[in-house]
């Protein structure tokens, strides 16, 4: 009894705190903005760079980027030290949108099949350009403001050539592919259909909780898509507020599932090209736990490392 009347004392002294807090909060979604994304980035303080040459040597991780408006790891997805690693091709099929410098990149866009798609260009924001045509009444509800509506005006539209990341990747003699980036406006689900027989150690996808854009597969087919892939989700971040106070959008990561024989096997294929992907994203606890799981060999540069991310 008397524990639970200091209980009770305890929270009517906390209670008003705990208002002026939330207050605080409420007024200043930057700050938790910022200690969300420091939480993401709490491993990047390491370097891993001797790591890598161990267990890469001279090998380099085949990426792919759909969506790669800016060049590769445009959004900084990982720190930037790490992209002398990577091998990317670039994928857009408008070419002055993407840095093609030095990098190798496929000029079509990307599709369940090979044919022509129409593309709906949006001038004022080429980054938004999509498959699937802008839905004026579903961004009302986002968290654009109505000044920028005007953003979502479809300035052109264009048919391109579209195919397969499977065929695509075959007539660049591509054997494997490691790293699969994909943000293109809600064609993520029929791009995803096209992968033939790659099967990336991780894939970043953009995925639409509230598409902007009419007509597009929901969320959740492409979730179950991915898990009769055996691929299993490890990490999100969510992308603008919604008037549902769900975001718009996340950013998902996925590797092979690890607790089914299939995703074991291709985890095993390339031990050392996934070791390396999750240190550079920084997945440290979930490393230690697959490798707990499957059994790696090379665990040495890891086992002992504290994962920084803070829940």
């Amino acid at each position: 009894m008397a524990s639970n009347k200091i209980k009770k004392s305890l929270a009517k002294r906390l209670a008003p705190i705990i208002l002026r807090v939330n207050k605080f909060l409420e007024n200043n979604t930057t700050i938790i903005n910022y200690l969300i994304e420091k939480r993401h980035q709490a491993n990047d303080s390491y370097n891993f760079e001797s790591e890598l040459k161990k267990l890469l040597k001279d090998k380099r991780l085949i990426a792919l980027d759909a969506g790669s408006q800016g060049g590769f790891n445009s959004d900084i997805f990982f720190p930037k030290l790490y992209e002398k690693y990577f091998n990317p091709i670039l994928v857009d099929p408008i070419k002055d949108q993407t840095n093609l410098e030095g990098n190798k990149y496929i000029n079509k866009g990307l599709w369940s099949s090979k044919g022509n798609k129409k593309l709906f260009v949006l001038g004022k924001r080429l980054g938004s350009s999509s498959m699937y045509e802008p839905d004026k009444n579903s961004i009302r509800i986002s968290g654009f403001k109505e000044k920028d509506f005007h953003l979502f005006d479809v300035t052109e539209t264009k048919n391109i050539e579209c195919d397969t990341i499977n065929n695509c990747l075959k007539n660049l003699k591509i054997n494997s592919l490691d790293f699969l980036k994909i943000d293109t406006q809600g064609a993520e689900l029929e791009i995803l259909k096209g992968l033939g027989f790659y099967k990336p150690l991780l894939i970043k996808c953009e995925v639409q909780i509230h598409s902007i854009y009419k007509n597009t597969p929901s969320w959740t087919e492409l979730l179950n898509f991915l898990n009769k892939l055996n691929y299993i989700v490890c990490d999100w971040r969510t992308i603008g507020p919604h008037v549902t106070r769900t975001p718009v959008e996340m950013d998902m990561i996925f590797v092979p599932n690890f607790l089914k024989d299939e995703g074991k096997r291709i985890i095993l294929d390339r031990e050392e090209e996934f070791i390396s992907l999750m240190l550079i994203c920084g997945q440290i606890k979930l490393l230690k736990k697959i490798s707990e799981i499957i059994g790696f060999k090379n665990n040495e540069s890891y086992i002992k490392l504290k994962d920084k991310y803070f829940s």
